[in-house]
């Protein structure tokens, strides 16, 4: 009996994807909608660094469940809505995942969670989407944030503009659920403090020039500009401003908080420049274990938010699906507050083992984020801390981690 070439490299395959298909089988797979292109790219490769972290640390203490592997299947959202919810319904449908990590834009986390994963049943836990209008979408309760709403932010930013002395700004934001959301907060926060506020403009991204929306911001006698947005048109924006003439005080949130925009515009120009981004107490235990974790597997922490959050959004989704012990979206859903909220066990970042023996002997546990409490409220939403950070010497620095003033 004689077999052709193409009948043996068949022959092959097939054994090879039989071989593959137990193994394969055991692991649980979740997604991560992550801007590996487009606006927010600066935070997309870095945010998964923290994602990884979380999968080598529960894979190398036992795994999920019976000894499970957890992976994870990357979906790139390019920062665009519908690139997301196109990503986001392959990675249920297709990927077969128990859950997903993301979006980070709150423009493609609200549609996601409307109309993919709230209808599917799968839990999703954002790591950076910050809109306060996603506390009260149509999700069915399967949408949670590990980082703090941008009602908290802006009062931040409030309190860090007046403390650095600015009594009259001007805001620039980006015309989404993020950038909407925080210009009110900080707006309505900023003139509760005596500040004035000389325009409050949205912007289109993707425009080739911005001078017509920074000439009426220069108006009225505008100290500074508050600009709200992500490092692709931001960087466009800041300069234009200097080459215009416009503005030359800078204050920024989460979403400008990259070196990039320092090496894109140099630091002559950018030092000085001020702003807030969500943040965990430096020195406190859990943050602590995190940074050394992060730093013995990829070396210096970069200076940007969400890296934290998108390792603690991974983690605990892992945690409920221990606690849950099911990969089925409802159970998972409703262990993620019981995993993350006094009383119980305090579970560290890294602590994987120790979580897995107490679950395991029917015991109470309370996760403690790298990025900060991660105490789920009804409408799955988180309190927090906020860096005031600062561009000094061409180099992000923290000076200051606050709280809100209510």
């Amino acid at each position: 009996m004689t077999f052709s070439k193409s009948s043996l490299v068949a022959a092959g395959l097939a054994g090879m994807l039989l071989a593959a298909g137990p193994a394969a089988a055991q692991d649980i797979k979740i997604g991560a909608l992550m801007p590996m292109t487009g606006d927010l790219q600066a935070f997309g490769p870095s945010s998964m660094s923290g994602i990884e972290l979380a999968l080598k640390e529960i894979n190398a203490q036992g795994g999920l469940l019976d000894g499970r592997t957890l992976t994870v299947v990357v979906g790139d959202t390019q920062t665009a809505a519908q690139t997301a919810v196109d990503a986001a319904q392959k990675l249920v449908n297709v990927d077969s995942v128990v859950a997903i990590v993301g979006a980070l834009s709150s423009g493609n986390s609200g549609p996601v969670a409307t109309s993919v994963t709230g209808p599917a049943g799968i839990p999703q836990v954002s790591s950076a989407s910050t809109a306060p209008v996603l506390s009260d979408i149509d999700d069915k309760d399967f949408f949670f944030r590990t980082v703090p709403a941008d009602s908290l932010q802006g009062v931040v930013l409030a309190q860090v503009a007046k403390a650095e002395g600015f009594e009259n700004v001007s805001v620039l934001y980006i015309n989404n659920d993020y950038g909407e959301g925080l210009a009110t907060a900080f707006t309505g926060a900023f003139k509760a403090k005596g500040g004035s506020i000389a325009a409050n403009l949205a912007y289109e991204p993707g425009n080739a020039s911005y001078r017509g929306e920074l000439q009426n911001a220069a108006g009225d006698g505008a100290e500074a500009l508050v600009l709200i947005g992500y490092p692709e048109n931001g960087v466009a924006i800041l300069r234009q401003s200097l080459e215009g003439g416009f503005f030359d005080s800078f204050i920024f949130t989460d979403g400008m908080k990259t070196p990039d925009i320092i090496s894109a515009i140099g630091a002559d120009f950018m030092d000085g420049s001020i702003g807030t981004a969500p943040q965990a107490v430096a020195d406190s235990p859990a943050a602590a274990t995190f940074r050394s974790a992060y730093e013995a597997e990829y070396g210096e922490l970069p200076p940007k938010p969400f890296i934290d959050t998108a390792y603690d959004a991974a983690f605990v989704l892992a945690l409920a699906i221990e606690k849950a012990g099911s990969t089925d979206g409802a159970a998972i859903r409703d262990a993620l507050r019981e995993v993350s909220s006094a009383p119980g066990m305090e579970i560290l970042p890294g602590e994987w083992e120790k979580a897995k023996a107490a679950i395991a002997a029917g015991d109470d546990i309370d996760y403690v984020g790298a990025g900060g409490a991660q105490d789920f409220d009804s409408k799955g939403d988180v309190p927090g801390t906020f860096a005031f950070w600062a561009i000094e010497g061409g180099e992000i620095v923290t000076r200051e981690v606050l709280a809100p003033e209510m």
